[in-house]
């Protein structure tokens, strides 16, 4: 099989334990292993399925026009557009992918991206300051109802007012630029989602050279506005209307400034457009600001959180609602409530233990490696108490040449848009002071611009004999970022973690849970090496 030179490198070849069209037709259906292949025919990559050394009539697809999904750990979905019906963005067929492990299915949604990536780009040649017509990597990986939404959103002056207020934020980007004017003077910065333009402005003030502001949304036209009325600093600042994954720039950038961070660090994804930015336009050794940002993580004991959650269900207990017997929906209700994590200012003292960190390089970090974040989770309880899940905030890095500086989102930090977010366990786990808490924070990407999290925690055998001790108590759910609780309050002024006392009127351990939902059962089975580094 010959492949175009600018792919030769990268597996054409992977085998598969199962491909089965989305009709189930029993014809179209296999349930040995098969192979699929990638290929470059006159430029157009394609995926073909082949089994016993023959190609399956009806299984290629142009990867120009088609989609792959994740489904589960080791189960995906691609489909194909239908040419005729684009503007509907309606798809004629698909096909599910089963895959003997999940490193294999890691490697395919890899492969497919850069065969697709090339079959985008390949011979095509755009002046500077224009726009692609053909999908772009970001169309290809996101959703367009959540593109769409995304970019309304960021696209009004309310919500950038809302970002500009938060004054830890704005000040703090402030300060990091202003303080390493040494980075800036005489530097050629691209500020990436550049919303009302406001760090461009700080990037000229810190006497750049020029600074190409890149701004998909509409906000790239009130953008333009603020910065022709600061006429001393606008005369060298470009705005271009456009994505970073799509957009051409006539120079090579100094530096990169962005506010990619959403909830969790990751949520929005707009963590991989700073990394695309960062490969197509910064110079060898160039600067981020943001450069580093680090995921913190504690386990949590709040009661008053938990029955406030777990008291939403109750109307589903409802046995004669108009004459309805409305119980039989209240097990889903009760899951479905647990399923959304909590976004408000917690007080610290709610912690069960010292936190840990997970560390994201955006120097060194491979966008690919945005799209599973696996994360191994290991705590000593302080104290004795019920632990009802997993708190987690996030900070930055602006590594300066002058000055380096921190953007906190940390409990018991000056409060910002940000907050900080929980994921609650809808079945507890007790713990004792000294006693070892493990687990597991995986978080898989989705094309509506976020991921679903799987959270597991367990407690270990404590005291005599822990070390040949195994598992106590296990406690799983799965999350969808996408839909968070902005419950938004600020921290109240709660007793410590040992000092509450469960709600007498609701025993979690009596509330029956079904669980198979998680998609996950083997979370127990894999290895917790401690790859968070501890904070200081």
């Amino acid at each position: 099989m010959e492949a175009s030179a600018g792919i030769k490198s990268k597996c054409s070849e992977f085998t598969l334990a199962a491909v089965s069209e989305l009709s189930s037709s029993p014809a179209s259906s296999s349930s040995t292993p098969v192979t699929a292949w990638f290929s470059s025919d006159r430029g157009v990559a394609e995926l073909r399925f082949c089994q016993d050394s023959k190609f399956i009539d009806g299984f290629s697809f142009d990867l120009g026009t088609s989609q792959l999904f994740k489904l589960g750990p080791v189960q995906s979905l691609c489909i194909s557009e239908n040419s005729d019906c684009i503007k509907e963005n309606l798809y004629s067929r698909g096909v599910t992918i089963e895959f003997r492990n999940e490193e294999e299915s890691r490697d395919f949604h890899s492969a497919f991206e850069q065969w697709q990536n090339e079959d985008v780009t390949q011979g095509k040649s755009l002046p500077n300051g224009t726009i692609s017509a053909v999908r772009s990597k970001f169309d290809n990986k996101i959703e367009s109802s959540s593109a769409k939404m995304y970019f309304h959103y960021y696209g009004q002056l309310l919500h950038q007012q809302n970002m500009l207020q938060d004054y830890v934020r704005t000040g703090t980007y402030y300060a990091a630029v202003i303080e390493n004017r040494v980075d800036f003077t005489g530097r050629v910065v691209v500020d990436v989602g550049a919303g009302s333009g406001i760090l461009s402005l700080f990037a000229a003030q810190a006497g750049a050279k020029h600074v190409y502001a890149v701004e998909a949304s509409e906000m790239a036209e009130y953008a333009r506005k603020l910065i022709a009325g600061n006429p001393t600093l606008g005369q060298r600042i470009t705005v271009i209307k456009g994505k970073v994954e799509e957009v051409e720039l006539p120079e090579k950038a100094d530096i990169l400034i962005s506010e990619p961070m959403g909830t969790l660090l990751v949520n929005e994804r707009m963590l991989e457009s700073y990394i695309i930015a960062r490969d197509r336009f910064l110079v060898p050794d160039g600067k981020m600001f943001p450069s580093i940002g680090r995921i913190h993580m504690a386990p949590f004991s709040d009661e008053y959180l938990f029955v406030e959650i777990a008291n939403k269900a109750l109307f589903w207990q409802q046995q004669n609602y108009y004459g309805v017997d409305l119980t039989p929906l209240y097990g889903s209700a009760f899951q479905g409530y647990f399923s959304q994590p909590v976004v408000d200012a917690f007080d610290p003292r709610l912690l069960v233990s010292p936190p840990m960190s997970h560390v994201i390089d955006f120097n060194e970090v491979k966008e690919e490696d945005l799209y599973e974040i696996d994360i191994p989770l290991k705590f000593i309880a302080s104290v004795g108490t019920r632990v009802h899940g997993l708190a987690c905030w996030f900070d930055v890095l602006f590594n300066g040449s002058s000055v380096q500086r921190w953007l906190t989102t940390a409990p018991g930090a000056p409060t910002t848009h940000w907050y900080q977010i929980r994921c609650v366990l809808s079945q507890p786990i007790y713990v004792m002071a000294g006693q070892e808490i493990t687990g597991r924070l995986h978080m898989i990407a989705h094309n509506a611009q976020s991921y679903t999290i799987y959270l597991t925690m367990s407690a270990k055998m404590w005291g005599p004999g822990a070390e040949q001790g195994g598992i106590l108590q296990t406690s799983s759910c799965k999350l969808d970022l996408k839909e968070p609780y902005y419950r938004m309050s600020q921290p109240q002024p709660y007793t410590t973690a040992q000092d509450q006392q469960p709600h007498q009127l609701l025993q979690a351990q009596d509330i029956p849970i079904h669980t198979e939902d998680l998609d996950e059962p083997e979370l127990l089975q894999q290895p917790l090496e401690n790859s968070g580094a501890q904070l200081q």
